[in-house]
């Protein structure tokens, strides 16, 4: 074969390190490096973020169904709020000195119907087993609960009936009225004999008060002696103990076979029961940790019934806080001042002048100081001669019969502008330390 003699251009030599490879030379440029390993990262941050926005909106998403959850559960009692808007003209106006405090109307119902059944009684039927008014101070650093006996006699005014009908004012006890005109009467009655503008209601049955203590793990209460009552579906040794739902509930219900079977007592066990409580939901265990809180946001919320004020998780959160911030010690319990009714012990009526210088300390915003019970103190001077609005019967109550009208001079006792100490207990006195 005949050699060719065509010229061809020189051959390249080959790399120095090695034949060509995918990508760039290792001794490429070192900016062609960078610009990689930048691509990458721009890579990386932006799977990161992807992954960490779609976090967000999952977490988002059911954070937002949790809201809708706890929302959802609160039942809005819109046939009170009509009737009170109705009767807006009868009801009292705020102080100038009580600017931004509230006041709340905390009712425990005996409703007998559906679950609540078990505990006995008519069905359909109910009244204000207890009555609580919790004032807010305008500053929130203070807030006063008064219990309100259920025995009392007191003027009710007319209310509209279950069946669309209206009742006649007339002297009878205090948790009558509910069992009259639901709680659009208990309402208008607290703020007749009290003169105070009540400006959300909370509504709590059996069943209700069952969970919301079982949510938060019980509640710790001291029991001086032996409890057995039947009825109360209660048997409890001395000592202190932490109740939960049943016995709870039979605790802060029973009321002849325990003390002197009073009343009284019974409400004075209650207000121990809710200083632990208030003592156990302030406490870090309950509302900083996620798995404790949410029974109780849930239990909460589907035990209520509340205005329209009141009734959404966002209004209930603020009220929440508001009573996180009061210390405990800045919490006062106690009972209006009653004493038997004089035509039948069985039954209370207040005492003035000094129930109608509580209910004016709190018209004005003012504190009110309690003592433990048992402990005598001295009376507060009588200072002026100003009706206590509301305390008496008024032109509506009652049918002019004598125990009433006796009892109407009674309560329109003139009040005083120094507030006595009253008998009572802050929510920082442990349960076992009380007298």
């Amino acid at each position: 074969m005949a050699e060719d003699d065509t010229e061809h251009p020189p051959t390249a030599p080959p790399p120095k390190n090695g034949p060509a490879q995918d990508g760039p030379p290792t001794d490429a440029p070192a900016g062609a490096t960078g610009h990689r390993r930048r691509r990458c990262r721009r890579r990386w941050l932006t799977a990161t973020a992807c992954a960490g926005a779609f976090l967000l909106v999952a977490t988002g998403a059911l954070l937002w169904v949790a809201y809708r959850k706890l929302d959802g559960n609160i039942r809005t009692d819109s046939a009170t709020d009509r009737l009170l808007a109705e009767l807006e003209a009868e009801r009292p106006a705020r102080t100038a000195g009580a600017q931004g405090a509230e006041n709340l109307l905390l009712i425990g119902s005996d409703d007998r119907s559906g679950a609540n059944g078990a505990y006995g009684g008519e069905a359909g039927g109910q009244r204000s087993d207890t009555t609580i008014l919790l004032h807010l101070a305008a500053d929130r650093k203070r807030a006063t609960a008064v219990s309100v006996p259920r025995d009392v006699m007191v003027a009710v005014p007319a209310c509209e009936q279950p069946d669309g009908a209206r009742s006649k004012p007339a002297l009878m006890q205090f948790n009558q009225a509910f069992q009259t005109g639901g709680p659009a009467c208990s309402i208008r009655t607290v703020e007749q004999l009290s003169g105070i503008r009540i400006d959300h209601y909370v509504i709590l049955d059996f069943s209700g008060f069952k969970a919301m203590v079982d949510a938060i793990g019980g509640v710790e209460v001291c029991v001086p002696q032996p409890i057995h009552d039947k009825d109360a579906m209660l048997d409890l040794p001395a000592g202190r103990r932490s109740l939960h739902g049943e016995q709870a509930l039979g605790y802060v219900r029973a009321r002849e076979s325990l003390g002197d079977g009073s009343d009284t007592q019974r409400m004075g066990r209650q207000q121990q029961f809710l200083a632990s409580l208030v003592r156990k939901v302030q406490s870090q265990g309950v509302l900083l940790n996620p798995a404790k809180l949410w029974p109780v946001l849930d239990a909460a919320t589907s035990s209520v019934q509340a205005d329209g004020g009141l009734s959404s998780l966002g209004a209930l959160y603020d009220l929440t806080r508001d009573l996180r911030g009061i210390p405990s010690a800045d919490v006062a319990l106690l009972t209006a001042p009653r004493r038997p009714y004089r035509y039948d012990s069985d039954r209370d009526e207040f005492v003035q002048p000094q129930t109608g210088q509580l209910f004016a300390a709190l018209r004005d915003d003012q504190p009110v100081a309690v003592r433990p019970p048992g402990v005598t103190a001295s009376p507060g001077p009588v200072q002026g001669a100003e009706p206590s609005p509301g305390t008496a019967a008024g032109p509506e109550a009652g049918t002019g019969t004598e125990p009433e009208a006796e009892v109407a001079a009674a309560d329109a006792s003139p009040t005083t502008d120094a507030s006595p100490t009253f008998e009572g207990r802050t929510a920082d006195v442990e349960a076992c330390v009380a007298p």
